[in-house]
């Protein structure tokens, strides 16, 4: 599958982003096109919702947090079994330098190469518990650093 395909079957699995819950296809196709031997890691800001928003679906009320532990039950073994690694997962303690944030999670994932993260992200149980994240959190950042 080329870049082309591959950035359109991202796109009808998550939606195309407009709402910042899912990569664009301008932000797919960036991540798509990288030296695919090169690793890197994701650095993840999450700010999550009071109350999840699963929308008109038939899920119990939950709170964005116990949301996002629906996604992270899933996430965490798909990723290891993808052959990447969580290098941190924690609660955001403060700014340092710069101005102020405001988030509740930083999670920072290193996938050895794009073959990792490209089986990670056309994984059917990651692509279903997707919909957790989204409904979790109010808003978020996710960085790519290269190794």
């Amino acid at each position: 599958m080329n870049v082309n395909e591959t950035v359109q079957t991202m796109l009808d699995a998550y939606g195309d982003g407009s709402d910042g819950t899912a990569p664009t296809q301008e932000q797919w196709r960036r991540i798509l096109n990288r030296d695919p031997d090169c690793g890197f890691s994701l650095i993840n800001f999450f700010k999550f919702r009071e109350t999840a928003d699963y929308g008109h679906t038939s899920f119990p009320e939950a709170s964005g947090n116990e949301a996002f532990q629906r996604y992270a039950d899933v996430s965490v073994p798909s990723m290891h079994r993808a052959g990447g690694e969580f290098l941190a997962v924690a609660p955001f303690a403060g700014s340092l330098l710069g101005s102020e944030q405001d988030w509740d999670l930083i999670a920072i994932g290193k996938y050895p190469n794009l073959a990792a993260f490209q089986a990670l992200y056309s994984n059917p149980e990651y692509i279903e518990a997707f919909q957790h994240r989204t409904a979790a959190v109010s808003r978020q950042v996710v960085m790519a650093m290269e190794h």
